[in-house]
């Protein structure tokens, strides 16, 4: 069972990074329902906000490890250009896809959607963390600001879940592929 260098940053890209900051939005919004549901009495122990700033940042580092893993690594991949007379794309996976009209909106929807929407996800996220960070004692007196971090939240999981899924299908239709080889696990003799 082997897989390739590529293969593995598309993982990390998607799966770990994506997956995960994609997981930590959704329990963002659990907290902000929480902060705003719980009127007086409900405040954390300082060992509670300490595990609660930890979330806030690592949510935040996964957020900008997938987009700019997907942009420095994974992207320029999937955009190289064949060379002249090459007629098995299989290895250019842009060029694949434009290549046949049925699989051309994978990459001018899809992947569109990735280059640009899906930055959106980590910038909003950024801002929901510090306000919960900058505020976490002042829930009553800023109950305003915490119902619009839901909102951005909100939006950013969209953005990011969309881009997520788009990444999915697109991967199913074009992998990135290519690099050394890595070995799982050896064959059984």
């Amino acid at each position: 069972m082997q897989i390739t260098g590529r293969d593995l940053v598309t993982i990390i890209h998607g799966m770990l990074f994506g997956g995960l900051f994609l997981m930590a939005c959704f329990g963002v919004l659990i907290l902000l329902h929480r902060s705003l549901s719980i009127r007086g009495g409900g405040e954390l122990t300082e060992a509670g906000r300490r595990r609660e700033h930890i979330f806030l940042v690592v949510m935040v580092v996964l957020g900008w490890g997938a987009v700019l893993s997907g942009a420095y690594f994974v992207y320029p991949w999937y955009r190289a250009i064949p060379p002249a007379g090459v007629t098995n794309l299989g290895a250019y996976p842009q060029r694949l896809l434009l290549a046949d009209p049925h699989t051309a909106g994978w990459h001018t929807l899809g992947m569109e959607w990735k280059e640009h929407v899906a930055w959106m996800a980590p910038i909003l996220m950024t801002m929901v963390a510090w306000v919960l960070m900058k505020y976490e004692d002042a829930g009553e007196e800023h109950r305003r600001l915490r119902s619009t971090a839901v909102v951005f939240a909100l939006a950013a999981l969209l953005a990011g879940g969309v881009a997520a899924g788009f990444g999915a299908l697109i991967d199913k239709q074009a992998p990135v592929t290519g690099g050394p080889a890595i070995n799982l696990m050896r064959g059984t003799r």
